[in-house]
């Protein structure tokens, strides 16, 4: 087979990966998987689905159908929706209530994993950010900040401050989060980020030009690492304020980046 993913040709034969999304304009995944296919010597190729909330539950019910569809990313906004569709879940997904990898079986089962949480502190520690013992605050409980602060929680930070817009949603993560490690320091916070080393937007807010800010800009400061989950736009209006608070600023798209192989092997590719 080419090695190389513009020399690939679509048979009979290939296998099907598709990321589901609600838009799909912002993925990032596709070619990367591909490119990894090319690598692996595997004839199979990701495709993005572009299904609505409400359309969710009838296009995985018709996916499940497809002989030739071995797996699929789950981005916003399926992440949580999706875990009641699943047959099975990993550990981790369970912890965190949230989806971001599908996997098909032969059999027809369903299996949710989440590697959100995993690619993120991946991401953090090559870019030299030592965790342990690290205060952290983090905006948004949705998926991705759910799996993020589970992932953070186990790479040994000391305290993590959870803000959001609904405050049963962090009232239940803090919960979740106590029972996982008992030691952990939680507590319930507004969109003050000051006193943290560590400051996360976990939520959606930044992918449109009109979103408001996830948290009080005013509160950051030099010594604070700033990092983002969105990676599209690369730069968001957070961490263009972060930037001139002379923060210093971590990426959207190193938390992909430090999971597709693990993604390619959740799949089967």
């Amino acid at each position: 087979m080419p090695n190389h993913p513009e020399n690939r040709e679509i048979t009979g034969r290939t296998r099907v990966l598709g990321i589901l999304a609600h838009p799909t304009e912002h993925v990032k995944a596709p070619p990367a998987i591909n490119r990894i296919a090319a690598e692996r010597g595997k004839d199979a190729v990701m495709v993005p689905f572009d299904v609505a909330p409400e359309e969710l539950a009838k296009v995985v019910e018709a996916l499940r159908q497809i002989k030739s569809l071995d797996g699929s990313i789950v981005t916003v906004p399926h992440k949580q929706s999706i875990v009641a569709l699943c047959d099975e879940l990993t550990p981790q997904a369970r912890a965190v209530n949230a989806v971001n990898i599908l996997r098909f079986e032969p059999d027809g089962r369903l299996i949710g994993g989440q590697l959100d949480g995993i690619g993120f502190v991946e991401g953090l520690r090559s870019a030299g950010v030592d965790l342990a013992g690290m205060r952290v605050f983090l905006a948004g409980a949705g998926g991705a900040a759910s799996a993020v602060a589970f992932a953070l929680s186990d790479a040994g930070i000391s305290h993590i401050t959870l803000s959001n817009r609904s405050r049963h949603k962090i009232e239940d993560l803090r919960d979740r989060l106590r029972k996982f490690r008992s030691d952990l320091s939680v507590s319930l916070g507004s969109g003050d980020a000051g006193g943290h080393d560590l400051v996360i937007n976990g939520t959606t807010l930044g992918m449109k030009p009109e979103d408001p800010l996830p948290l009080d800009i005013a509160t950051l400061h030099a010594g604070m690492v700033v990092a983002e989950v969105i990676m599209e736009p690369e730069m968001t209006p957070l961490l263009r304020a972060a930037q001139a608070a002379s923060c210093r600023i971590h990426h959207g798209r190193h938390m992909l980046q430090h999971q597709l192989q693990l993604m390619a092997d959740f799949m089967g590719l």
